[in-house]
């Protein structure tokens, strides 16, 4: 092997570490060589529903609605795909036992009880498309892929870990495994980490800043994001498909609509004060729909000077 393989090997070997002992996922191995890899797994995903008391009947119902949503079958595009599985994600897939029987909801992640999903980590899962491809990380939840991470050398650059993530999507590659994926990593140890959404370009790309001890850029970010919690909040509060562009929080949203969320149920207000071109729509956005949610005698009102 190369130093430079040697090099990533370690970077990969160390995070895959701190998932499996600091963030409590479960480690598959390599999965460069397992036949038939994809975005949902089911068996996995089977297991944990049957676990969460949903029986067979309801499960084989939800899953087949699931995978008719990620398919890229008669022209749909990427975005509509990854629109339609989040829809399912979040709000749960509506299946009927028979004719005439009332829907039931099969909720494919437990939101409310984070450790009752299944988290993995598998590394080097490699991916048949018209080009193979091998991403070195994907984090699944009940078997289901919603995150993907590309480790870089230092020398390299986190851009060539970015621009191999957007060229994964790309219709000669593997674009209909993207279909399910909600946050998108790319990082090296120098640089730390970058995250985006399917179809992110290159400059739109985000660091994630808040205050932690832990003193490597790459281990804070991915602890930070990637923490069971905070990875399905992410998900859940903080992603909006607008007008064909798929979009996700800066830190600073995150956090300021966390404040007002305090604040709030406190039954307090406050100002969320914003620069220009900080996402002050998006942020109201994120924070009026929690409010609508979590707050059934909650009223938004919206004062524009447009």
């Amino acid at each position: 092997m190369s130093v430079v393989g040697q090099s990533e090997r370690k970077t990969q070997d160390r995070v895959v570490a701190l998932f499996q002992h600091q963030l409590g996922y479960d480690y598959v191995g390599s999965w460069a060589n397992r036949a038939g890899n994809s975005h949902i797994e089911g068996e996995l995903l089977t297991q944990n529903l049957l676990a969460r008391g949903y029986d067979s009947v309801l499960i084989d119902k939800a899953i087949r609605e699931l995978k008719k949503a990620a398919s890229l079958g008669g022209g749909r595009t990427l975005y509509e795909a990854n629109h339609e599985v989040y829809s399912l994600l979040r709000y749960g897939v509506k299946v009927k036992r028979g004719i005439g029987e009332h829907f039931d909801t099969v909720w494919l992640v437990d939101w409310l009880q984070p450790t009752a999903n299944h988290f993995v980590v598998a590394e080097e899962v490699s991916i048949a498309g018209e080009h193979n491809k091998r991403p070195d990380l994907v984090l699944y939840v009940n078997g289901i892929a919603l995150a993907v991470i590309e480790l870089k050398r230092s020398r390299v650059g986190v851009a060539e870990g970015i621009r191999q993530d957007i060229g994964n999507q790309k219709q000669d590659f593997i674009r209909p495994f993207f279909t399910t994926m909600q946050l998108l990593f790319a990082g090296n140890d120098i640089e730390g980490l970058r995250y985006g959404v399917i179809e992110t370009p290159e400059k739109y790309w985000l660091s994630w800043t808040e205050p932690s001890e832990v003193a490597e850029p790459l281990d804070r970010a991915l602890m930070q994001m990637c923490s069971k919690e905070r990875l399905l909040e992410l998900i859940h509060d903080f992603m909006v498909f607008d007008a064909g562009t798929k979009k996700t929080a800066r830190h600073n949203q995150f956090f300021g609509v966390k404040a007002a969320q305090a604040r709030i149920a406190a039954r307090e207000g406050g100002i969320i004060w914003h620069t220009q071109g900080s996402g002050k729509s998006l942020t109201m956005v994120w924070l009026a729909k929690w409010i609508r949610e979590q707050q059934t005698d909650g009223r938004v009102l919206l004062i524009t000077d447009r």
